[in-house]
């Protein structure tokens, strides 16, 4: 008999540092990008780790996020973000909870209002609009 692993208590999904990716990312658990994504992030439950060599040019809604590479793009958590140096973050944040260390770069407003859900942000219809191919990660 398999035990099963609780979806949070690791990262389910790696995206290292040599990989690229355009479209929409929508994943459920855990993941950390160490490379460049173009396009969106979504989950209505998960966490996203952005590793220090990372480029993401995307907008994300996630429930939590620790940024410690480059974004550029509107980032909306349920529950918090993170920000470690060397961060560099373009975009406005939106989440209850809001952490940046010393050392990161932020160009870009800070909103600290809880919202009712995340799934509420993107409805049926943009799901179904991928930038370009959607890859869904479980």
């Amino acid at each position: 008999m398999k035990k099963s692993k609780k979806a949070d208590s690791i990262i389910s999904t790696f995206l290292g540092a040599n990989t690229n990716i355009e479209g929409m990312i929508e994943f459920q658990g855990s993941i950390r990008i160490d490379g460049n994504v173009k396009g969106k992030i979504f989950s209505s439950q998960g966490s996203l780790i952005v590793g220090e060599d990372a480029v993401i040019n995307a907008d994300i809604t996630v429930d939590s996020v620790t940024v410690m590479g480059e974004i550029n793009g509107a980032i909306e958590a349920g529950s918090k973000i993170d920000a470690h140096p060397p961060a560099k973050i373009t975009g406005d944040l939106h989440s209850p909870v809001i952490s940046i260390k010393a050392g990161v770069i932020l160009n870009g407003k800070c909103n600290m209002k809880k919202r009712s859900k995340l799934n509420d942000k993107i409805t049926g219809s943009e799901k179904e609009k991928p930038v370009n191919e959607a890859v869904t990660l479980k």
